[in-house]
């Protein structure tokens, strides 16, 4: 049997109890020798049920799990290891520091919720003079997004499972998470998609067209596509393994129109070489042509991020249509496969889709499908 005593100058309780014929004394911790003995009980009940016992478990404390988990993200080189930084830095460690984690709580982090909720953020001031409005005045906040404090969250469960890994915690609670309504439905129908190229300065209506029919994503795979990666010959287009999202490779063979776009840009390519005598790497670059108001690039360049979407933002306004954004394209592309009979594991593998659930939120139905429905069903008698 386990026993419960005082050592000398100390006012918490320790436990003694045996397990595999070892002596184990642990502190609980507390001075409350109901606290203590109930603690004893449940030792005394894993040793009965043959649960190893660490005294050590339970004392992590919230730094040294953020510690963990800086360096999981660091070690798997995971693109939000500075988010999650951040996270921690401004929300997280404010509220849970210098706190072991297995006293944080269900009830914990609910009251966690409640105050992110009820702070809000600031609104930059735009007006200057007396009649500027504070930034911190009830009229210059903004409620926290549901998504924002999830993620927050997402990043102090990752921190429990990590522990839980790591034999440092035997349980984590449970996460209550909030009801997001973040889903973006855009897409962009055959009329707007060339309304928008009207407006994008020439050297980029191709990024637009390659990601209309493929659905590739533009920043990390179109626009840093080389020229070693088409092959005009074969009809293909490839990505590297370790370069997509899903890390996995990915083939696309040419249409009729993908193989002019990819023509016309080599022969651009060339055309750059043989005047400034630079050899062109990307597929995407800037040729030397912009619209009037348009910064001016160095010709041969590689069209940038930043560089396209604040172009974007200028098209979309002047073709009226304010609220798309890149990412719609993706949408689309994978819509136009599905409505033109191509197999959906077919269009997964194309568009680089991993999980059908994030697929099927994708495959969108427009007006038109929904006219085209019912003009069906008028015609079917």
């Amino acid at each position: 049997m386990g026993s419960v005593y005082l050592r000398q100058g100390s006012k918490k309780y320790w436990i003694k109890y045996v397990q595999h014929g070892r002596v184990i004394r642990e502190s609980t911790e507390s001075k409350n020798i109901a606290d203590a003995r109930r603690m004893l009980k449940t030792r005394e009940g894993d040793v009965v049920r043959g649960i190893p016992i660490d005294p050590e478990i339970g004392r992590i404390t919230f730094e040294e799990a953020a510690a963990d988990l800086l360096n999981d993200y660091a070690m798997n080189n995971k693109k939000t290891h500075d988010d999650a930084r951040r996270r921690i830095r401004k929300h997280l460690e404010p509220y849970f520091g210098n706190r072991r984690m297995i006293a944080i709580t269900t009830a914990d982090l609910r009251a966690y919720v409640a105050k992110r909720q009820a702070e809000g953020f600031a609104l930059p001031q735009r007006k200057k003079g007396k009649n500027a409005v504070p930034p911190d005045t009830p009229e210059r906040k903004r409620a926290v997004s549901p998504a924002e404090i999830n993620r927050e969250l997402t990043v102090l469960k990752r921190m429990f499972s990590l522990a839980v890994q790591a034999g440092k915690l035997t349980h984590k609670p449970h996460f209550p998470m909030l009801r997001e309504n973040n889903v973006r439905a855009g897409f962009l129908e055959h009329e707007h998609y060339l309304g928008m190229l009207k407006h994008l300065p020439p050297c980029m209506r191709p990024v637009v067209t390659f990601a209309y029919v493929t659905g590739w994503r533009i920043n990390s795979e179109v626009l840093p596509m080389e020229w070693r990666q088409v092959d005009l010959k074969a009809g293909e287009v490839r990505l590297d393994p370790g370069t997509t999202k899903n890390l996995e490779g990915r083939v696309f063979y040419v249409t009729p129109e993908l193989r002019k776009l990819l023509d016309d840009q080599r022969k651009a390519a060339k055309r750059i070489q043989r005047e400034k005598g630079m050899i062109v790497q990307h597929v995407f670059f800037h040729d030397g042509r912009t619209q009037a108001g348009e910064p001016a690039y160095e010709t041969g360049q590689r069209i940038s991020p930043s560089g396209f979407y604040h172009a974007w933002c200028r098209a979309r306004v002047a073709a009226g249509r304010p609220g798309s954004i890149p990412h719609d394209l993706r949408r689309t592309a994978v819509r136009n496969m599905v409505r033109a009979g191509v197999p959906e594991r077919v269009a997964m593998k194309l568009s680089g889709h991993k999980t059908r659930s994030v697929f099927d939120r994708y495959n969108i139905v427009s007006d038109g499908d929904l006219r085209e429905a019912s003009r069906r069903l008028a015609t079917r008698n």
